[in-house]
């Protein structure tokens, strides 16, 4: 089969391809641009999901399977892949690690006032007057308990934390005190020191922390965005701690990326930005390169029941 991917990888990963699957024809491009010659035709597309659009899909007749080297999907044309029924599935998983060190490391960042401390340092102030706190016995709640949110409740519980999480269906989940729907999301907030959101962007998600959600926090309450900027209210959650009503947010996704330079959000002592990375990994290609392995084998032998991280677009996810 004509296999053409889109994501950028280098030519170990690319070697690997070809040496473990022969009687494939691979052709790897940097982006979508340079591809545009061979993608047309291709039967399998590897690509981040960020690059194919509705138009494209209608060009390409003989596409029979996605695989996308991400687990993120709002960029992608679902419609038209369920209406063809193309066959999508994601790398869903392999951020599970990064992602959840990087929540236990920014609510650290939060809890023993290191932004403060570098300030101080920058300054050379010795001054060991500022007030901490733990992560002992606090409360985690975790909006959106997959692959993510369930390592980065493990973690939690090796600080000594009370975690509790929020899923669609709301069963038990590992490292999980307690469960609950979605739909219980304001029962669950006024409880919660530290707030994670970690759920996919749908129709159903967007702007899942709006004004009622922000109004049901503690004013000591940290919110962590790790999902996808849309699923926050950013206008008002900037309001909301422009007025301090809660004590901090660590945001590393947004509405627009890169964030502009004009957004209030950068100037708030209260607010800590990232630039989309907490995903970020030296082993991430390693990583979702081995479900694509799986899944062409899988697939080469006809047993597409066995593709790990099949997508229902229909739902998106």
């Amino acid at each position: 089969m004509k296999i053409v991917s889109t994501a950028k990888m280098s030519s170990r990963h690319q070697k690997t391809l070809t040496e473990r699957f022969p009687h494939h024809t691979f052709y790897f491009y940097e982006n979508i641009h340079e591809a545009k010659d061979d993608i047309t035709d291709a039967e399998i597309v590897v690509t981040y999901g960020e690059d194919l659009t509705g138009e494209l899909i209608e060009t390409m007749q003989r596409l029979t399977w996605i695989q996308v080297l991400s687990a993120g999907l709002d960029k992608m044309p679902l419609p038209s892949l369920a209406e063809k029924g193309i066959l999508v599935t994601n790398a869903k998983g392999i951020h599970k690690i990064p992602m959840a060190e990087y929540t236990i490391g920014v609510m650290l960042q939060v809890a023993r006032e290191l932004n403060v401390l570098y300030e101080k340092q920058k300054n050379r102030e010795w001054n060991r007057t500022l007030r901490v706190q733990e992560l002992y016995g606090k409360t985690l709640g975790i909006i959106g308990v997959g692959a993510i949110g369930e390592e980065i409740a493990i973690r939690a519980k090796a600080f000594g934390m009370n975690v509790i999480g929020i899923s669609r269906s709301g069963t038990s989940k590992p490292g999980c005190d307690e469960m609950y729907k979605q739909d219980d999301v304001l029962t669950v907030l006024p409880a919660c020191d530290y707030i994670v959101v970690v759920v996919p962007l749908t129709r159903e998600t967007h702007h899942l922390i709006g004004r009622n959600e922000l109004l049901a926090m503690k004013q000591t309450a940290v919110l962590i965005n790790i999902a996808r900027g849309e699923v926050v209210d950013e206008e008002a959650l900037t309001l909301h701690l422009q007025e301090k009503k809660i004590k901090a947010a660590v945001l590393d996704v947004f509405s627009e990326e890169p964030l502009p330079e004009s957004s209030p959000l950068w100037g708030l002592e209260n607010c800590i930005v990232t630039p989309h990375l907490s995903g970020r990994s030296p082993f991430y290609m390693e990583r979702a390169l081995e479900i694509f392995h799986h899944n062409l084998n899988a697939f080469d032998k006809g047993q597409e029941t066995e593709l790990l991280n099949r997508i229902d677009c229909s739902k998106g996810y």
